[in-house]
């Protein structure tokens, strides 16, 4: 039997809980505003969890947890807050819905921003596992002990929880995170509360197998049912768990049956479709907590006053709560980005050298002086471990100098990658992470646009992902159809990332240096057809290699063939990025006082300034993009030159690109045919010139 102070807290939760979704009930008009869901019926598992939770864990709930952020010391006020929308709403400053927290507080577990939490929050949070893993094998682990030693009490090693709905564990994400859960055995536990339902679809319509029976296909997952809706039973189980977890450093899942005893959320009310709502009310956890205080000795007149308390203080935060401030029309400018150290170009960009250097070559010397100079900086992706050391070689001998802890292959599930980064900078590292083609991101686009980028924004500035990923892309070679793509339109679309494009190993050095210093996710596109300078006319992207500390600021575009403002001669401005800087190049070799070349070398931020004075100045404008021109950033960037330099102009802003077909084919001929040229970007000008 439990002891009597551990029940009479869990009730003291639980009452409050129930209670708040109560009184949300009786003034549904109010609340009902915003979309929001409430714990009943999941009460007794996630006060459990709560319970053994210290301040080094992390934490990733899921939105229907509102009694585990009860049970680790949010007041009923700090959730109405952001029930309501307002403007001191602790987890986001009202931008996001109700129990779906952020949390940095030193005496609480940390919980990094996620999304809805229908099953994408699982590779964050093993991301975050296993930024545990690699500190507790890395330099970062003072000698006997683990980096969580800084953290009281000492000795106990923090632990991750995942809380998710039985439903979302039908997702592919799910899979990609129990694999590498289980392949690095992580200090993890997958808390999966199972109510039978997904929002009007049951198991029986949705599920092959509960959470519990599918990790059984993971091996390395140790997994157990119990039932979630026993207070008693829930607690002793995962005080069994987590005891494991924090000393032997290895994944569980729990599976706990539970019933849901409110709607799916305020919008989807239970009576429009649930036909088991009596049998579900005969499983309510909180009769059954009232039956085990009782017979621990604990009288009903106690468990009265402790009701009273509970129903009171809701009820006084819930009129408090709704007096509280809305946030102002300028707080929706604040916190889309944590702000950057680096915004002037620091260090020597050209030293005297006895020869030019590879534009991979650069790349490769940057994260190699970042991984000596940072113990928390550490790489991987598919094959840059030390057999290989990628496919273009840019992480060759990394693994062999720095450990296979800091260097090391994945599985091929780009998802993990791009996601796990969240996990991985919230608790203090900084993942270098590569996406081997541009055509392979697509499966991670999912946890880029909605974990990493939204990260800072919505949980109102506490947690940046800090993070690279490196993306070769372009076409090259005959690559084919899977491995030629150019993707930058999409990422552009992305608010709440950093887009680097290179056409030189000086830049890609100084940007990579740049990104690191970031406390922003950052993308940086390197084309592989400059990786070593083996296409014709690309000479251009060797260079001299940079010193150790160069650094060069996003958002400083480089005029690269300057001229003067002339009256008599047309003039152009050629604006281009990556392979397109040496098209440009070599199509303007026998009129370079007439054509100005501007590289912009990040996508964002963008170099607005530097654009519009070239175009103003040349009053002609071609834009090169080695993408396909419909709907591309080449024509949204036309259409802001256009706009803000329409009176300048002597001609339309014209873009070049590849051709608008869906994918770049095998053949050689075809795809020349296809791509832009050095001829092509002639022909090109010359057209703009004599408009």
């Amino acid at each position: 039997m439990l002891d009597k102070d551990i029940l009479k807290k869990a009730f003291s939760t639980m009452a409050t809980a129930k209670a708040m979704a109560e009184l949300y009930e009786d003034n549904f008009k109010i609340v009902s505003k915003y979309v929001h869901a409430t714990s009943r019926g999941h009460e007794a598992i996630q006060i459990a969890m709560a319970m053994h939770l210290l301040p080094q864990d992390y934490a990733f709930p899921y939105y229907r947890d509102d009694a585990m952020l009860l049970g680790i010391g949010m007041r009923p006020y700090d959730l109405m807050l952001q029930l309501m929308a307002k403007k001191d709403d602790p987890f986001s400053g009202g931008r996001t819905y109700y129990c779906h927290p952020s949390l940095k507080d030193a005496d609480k577990p940390k919980i990094p921003h996620q999304s809805s939490a229908t099953g994408m929050q699982a590779i964050p949070a093993t991301g975050a596992a296993m930024g545990f893993w690699y500190k507790e094998k890395s330099p970062l682990a003072p000698e006997g002990g683990t980096i969580e030693d800084e953290f009281p009490p000492l000795g106990v090693r923090g632990l991750v929880v995942c809380s998710l709905g039985d439903a979302s564990v039908t997702e592919g994400e799910i899979a990609e995170a129990f694999q590498m859960a289980a392949l690095k055995q992580l200090p993890i536990l997958y808390l999966v509360q199972d109510n039978g339902w997904d929002i009007s679809a049951n198991a029986a319509e949705t599920r092959a197998q509960n959470a519990f029976e599918y990790a059984k296909g993971f091996h390395g997952i140790e997994a157990i049912s119990i039932d979630g809706a026993n207070f008693s039973e829930s607690y002793l189980a995962l005080e069994k768990v987590v005891k494991t977890i924090r000393e032997e450093r290895r994944p569980f899942l729990v599976h706990a049956k539970v019933p849901l005893l409110n709607h799916h959320t305020s919008g989807v009310r239970m009576e429009w479709y649930r036909d088991d709502l009596e049998e579900a009310k005969s499983r309510d956890p909180y009769p059954v907590l009232i039956q085990q205080m009782l017979e621990a000795g604990i009288t009903q007149r106690e468990i009265d006053d402790q009701l009273a308390v509970a129903l009171t203080t809701v009820q006084n935060d819930f009129e408090k709560a709704q007096q509280a401030e809305d946030p102002k029309p300028e707080d929706l400018f604040t916190h889309d980005f944590a702000p950057t150290a680096i915004i002037e170009e620091v260090g020597e960009r050209n030293p005297t050298r006895d020869e030019k250097v590879v534009m991979v070559d650069c790349a490769l010397f940057a994260v190699e002086e970042l991984m000596n100079k940072h113990p928390e900086c550490l790489l991987y992706g598919q094959d840059v471990g030390g057999r290989l050391g990628g496919v273009f070689r840019e992480a060759a001998t990394l693994a062999q100098k720095f450990g296979d802890e800091r260097v090391f292959n994945t599985p091929i599930q780009e998802a993990f990658i791009v996601g796990s980064t969240v996990g991985m900078s919230a608790v203090g590292l900084k993942p270098i992470v590569e996406v081997q083609f541009a055509d392979y991101i697509w499966p991670g686009l999912n946890q880029l646009f909605t974990e990493v980028s939204r990260s800072c924004y919505l949980s109102n500035g506490k947690w940046p992902v800090s993070m690279i990923l490196r993306v070769p892309i372009g076409a090259y070679g005959s690559g084919g159809p899977y491995h030629s793509s150019s993707i930058e339109s999409v990422l552009t679309n992305i608010r709440g990332i950093k887009i680097a494009y290179p056409s030189n190993g000086a830049d890609l050095k100084g940007l990579m240096k740049a990104a690191y210093y970031d406390p922003n996710p950052v993308v940086i596109l390197e084309h592989k057809g400059l990786y070593w300078s083996k296409v014709k006319g690309t000479d251009a992207a060797r260079v001299n290699e940079p010193s150790e500390d160069y650094v060069l600021p996003f958002g400083k575009a480089n005029v690269l063939q300057e001229i003067w403002e002339q009256e008599t001669a047309e003039t152009i401005t050629v604006i281009t990025y990556g392979m397109g800087v040496h098209w440009a190049l070599n199509a303007s070799l026998d009129i370079k006082n007439q054509v100005e070349i501007i590289d912009l070398r990040t996508l964002f931020p963008l170099d607005e300034e530097t654009i519009l004075k070239s175009v103003k100045k040349a009053k002609k404008c071609l834009i090169v993009t080695e993408e396909p021109t419909n709907n591309s950033f080449a024509r949204s960037l036309a259409g802001l030159i256009q706009e803000k330099c329409f009176k300048y102009l002597d001609a339309p802003v014209m873009v070049i690109g590849s051709e608008n077909m869906p994918a770049i084919p095998l053949n050689s001929t075809l795809e020349q045919t296809m791509i832009p040229s050095a001829d092509k970007v002639q022909r090109k000008i010359e057209e703009l010139l004599n408009y």
